[in-house]
């Protein structure tokens, strides 16, 4: 426990009363010692100061408690680089198994020429270069260009991956003389374009009218009748 420490004004009065005391109270014997009111002030003023400093001694002190300097550390400033690879957004659909190349032109090669309105039939070698089999509903379809009155064909059998089938297509040249080309394409059952493009091109000829000259008619002679001599007797 901390001793109880009285209060400065109370020391004070304490101490004035005890010397009061002190020089009534001395017997007869001893001399009575003479205190002016300047000294008892002076005595008072002393004790009261060595009480302060009593007092101060008694108190705890606080010892500073030392603080702890932060070490500072060194900071990169290169920003750091993620090793982790990138997260896709949203589902990332699987490749499709259907695949079509172009082989060759079995009929009507690139720039053939053609007259106002023929009528032709242009077929495709294409093989199945996909690792699914073409089945049913496996259409080839116009896609751009002059259709020259072509319509979609559906495959006539299953064609199977790495087998080649002739695709052909019924057209009719342009009645005006031009170049021309129509591009086709194969889809599956969904609908979905895949593969190669294969198109035809033609070169439609302006007509040529010739007049077949007509035989001119040969000027028949006629024959003039001759003078009869007339004898003279």
């Amino acid at each position: 426990m901390k001793p109880r420490v009285l209060s400065h004004r109370s020391m004070a009065i304490s101490l004035t009363v005890g010397l009061l005391l002190a020089a009534c109270g001395s017997s007869a014997e001893e001399a009575t010692p003479t205190f002016t009111v300047e000294q008892i002030q002076t005595e008072a003023v002393a004790t009261f100061a060595a009480g302060l400093t009593a007092t101060a001694l008694a108190m705890p002190t606080n010892t500073p408690t030392e603080t702890a300097t932060p070490t500072p550390t060194a900071t990169s400033t290169r920003a750091a680089t993620s090793t982790a690879p990138a997260t896709l957004v949203g589902t990332v659909p699987p490749a499709s198994c259907d695949g079509l190349t172009f082989v060759s032109d079995v009929t009507v090669p690139d720039n053939t020429t053609m007259t106002p309105g023929q009528n032709f039939t242009k077929t495709w070698r294409v093989g199945n270069s996909g690792t699914c089999p073409w089945e049913a509903g496996f259409k080839l379809n116009f896609t751009g260009g002059e259709a020259m009155g072509g319509s979609s064909i559906a495959l006539a059998s299953v064609v199977e991956p790495g087998n080649e089938v002739d695709l052909s297509v019924d057209l009719t040249a342009p009645t005006t003389a031009g170049t021309y080309r129509g591009n086709w394409l194969m889809t599956n059952a969904s609908g979905t374009f895949f593969g190669d493009e294969v198109y035809v091109q033609i070169v439609v000829s302006a007509a040529a009218a010739t007049s077949t000259p007509s035989a001119s008619s040969t000027p028949t002679l006629t024959p003039t009748a001759t003078p009869t001599e007339t004898a003279t007797p």
